[in-house]
């Protein structure tokens, strides 16, 4: 298959015709470039917040509801761009409030058979606990499509291993990104990297980029698109199969071989994913040595 990461920048919109237009304009250049998995970045959605003004854009709180309504509407719309163009997606990551009282950060990926799943991201960052009060969701999801067995651990929650680890059954692990400084891009970098070695899979970084002066939430964004493996047999030797541009707008792709992933976890120099269970669990063979 081939994947598209995306460096995605956000914009302002005056009618919901501008928002289906500019994706329709993404997924076509994407399926265009033999694209079969295109993947949005974290809070892409909240350009939609620019539908309800200014005064909504740029209070927060108004501006995750705002957002959250409109879902079922871009719902409709990836599902008809999967079909018509053939190809999985992604699609930017939203505020969700999904019966409780506070929103999920949730991020959806769409079939071209009409399908849809929902990953929600299970560890929120700081500016997600105070003050967007974001809540966290309840399990991680293995999604068995045509492509293969895909995952998605939204940003933060790349830098985690065991949630990494919890998804050592798939294939390819999708992280859709939103990182306001560049320590921030390279923190979630250096998690997907870590996890595609670990779990000797390919892990797609995509990201936010470019400013979004409207917005009291999402105003600053550094990052680009990137396609990971693990550095050892069938891959390149930094693990990197594709990466963009810093903050350059636009699609970055690579061709993924599910057999390269099957060789190299069989027979790669290293066997980081069967090798991980042959100690027991760190924290509880862990003793104190006192040496002072």
């Amino acid at each position: 298959m081939k994947v598209a990461a995306a460096a995605y920048p956000l914009d302002w919109f005056d009618d919901w015709s501008a928002y289906v237009a500019k994706i329709t304009r993404w997924v076509q250049e994407a399926a265009g470039e033999g694209a079969d998995l295109l993947v949005f970045p974290e809070y892409g959605a909240m350009e939609l917040s620019t539908l309800d003004g200014a005064a909504v854009a740029g209070d927060l709180e108004r501006s995750l509801h705002g957002v959250s309504r409109r879902m079922p509407d871009v719902d409709a719309l990836h599902l008809r761009l999967a079909a018509e163009f053939g190809v999985h997606i992604l699609g930017a990551s939203a505020p969700v409030f999904d019966g409780g009282a506070r929103p999920v950060n949730r991020a959806t990926l769409y079939a071209p058979n009409g399908q849809k799943g929902v990953q929600d991201k299970q560890i929120m960052t700081m500016f997600e606990r105070d003050p967007w009060n974001v809540t966290n969701g309840e399990a991680l999801t293995v999604f068995d499509t045509t492509l293969g067995k895909i995952g998605v651990l939204i940003c933060y929650d790349s830098e985690f291993p065991l949630l990494g680890r919890a998804l050592a059954e798939v294939d390819v692990l999708l992280v859709p990104s939103c990182t306001e400084a560049l320590a921030g891009y390279w923190r979630v970098r250096i998690g997907a990297m870590a996890r595609a070695l670990e779990n000797q899979c390919v892990s797609v970084m995509s990201s936010i980029v470019g400013p979004a002066e409207w917005s009291e939430a999402v105003d600053r964004n550094t990052g680009m698109g990137g396609i990971f493996g693990p550095p050892d047999t069938g891959f390149p030797a930094t693990g990197v199969l594709a990466e963009g541009v810093l903050n350059k707008p636009g699609w970055t792709y690579a061709d993924v071989d599910l057999e390269a992933i099957a060789h190299v976890r069989r027979d790669g120099v290293v066997r980081n994913r069967t090798h991980w269970d042959e100690r027991p669990e760190p924290g509880k063979t862990v003793t104190i040595c006192p040496l002072r």
